[in-house]
């Protein structure tokens, strides 16, 4: 299947759904990159600062660049004047170097905070008391310059579709009680990242307003 038709595909089944597609392009190159805003998509994930940069430097800027990878603090600067949104904030440190950064720049930057729902150790994230504890609190407001727009979650890499599908619907309710409950100004829930590849129709059953996936787009990665 082409890279064209593996978009459509998606574009279709995800039509009825409030979830929209972003890109993941891990090890991608540009040409391939290149086919796909051709195949019209607009919304490009990368894991790594090293490969966001050229990549963003080389394709067309209309592009909204999600950073979904694990983000050193040394790294922020490289990408702050850019970046469309950072799902991966898993740390209230990584929170206060992004708006330092984005302040530099005279820009907002929006956030997702990074739910540590797997059964993994493997993967990182707050965990729902933590997160709960930080978006109340004082240090939040006086971030001026991020906005978390909600929460990113990685499920468990089983084939136990039922674990997957409670450990999404489990972020999808913290969620909804966070927003119902969360009043910052500088907190805007409406954005729920869950779903890769594997499990992207499972994530947008149970709520899911972003999917990530990758090579169900471009095939294996190299």
């Amino acid at each position: 299947m082409s890279i064209e038709h593996n978009i459509q595909n998606l574009q279709n089944r995800l039509q009825a759904t409030s979830a929209r597609l972003i890109a993941v392009t891990k090890t991608h190159p540009i040409e391939t990159l290149q086919i796909a805003y051709d195949a019209g998509l607009r919304e490009f994930g990368e894991n790594r600062v090293q490969e966001l940069v050229p990549k963003a430097q080389a394709l067309p800027r209309d592009i909204r660049w999600h950073l979904i990878g694990t983000l050193q603090s040394n790294k922020v600067k490289y990408i702050a004047d850019f970046v469309y949104m950072i799902h991966s904030v898993d740390k209230p440190a990584l929170l206060q170097e992004i708006n330092k950064q984005a302040q530099k720049h005279n820009r907002m930057i929006n956030c997702l905070l990074q739910i540590h729902i797997a059964q993994e150790e493997s993967k990182f994230g707050f965990d729902y008391a933590e997160a709960e504890s930080f978006l109340k609190s004082k240090e939040i407001a006086d971030l001026k310059n991020v906005k978390i727009m909600g929460l990113m979650g990685m499920a468990t890499f089983t084939d136990n579709e039922a674990q997957i599908r409670q450990e999404f619907s489990g972020l999808k309710q913290f969620f909804e009680k966070l927003k119902s409950e969360i009043s910052q100004p500088n907190v805007a829930f409406g954005e729920l990242s869950m779903g890769m590849s594997s499990d992207w129709h499972i994530a947008v059953e149970e709520g899911s307003t972003m999917v990530r996936v990758g090579s169900a787009i471009f095939g294996t990665r190299t």
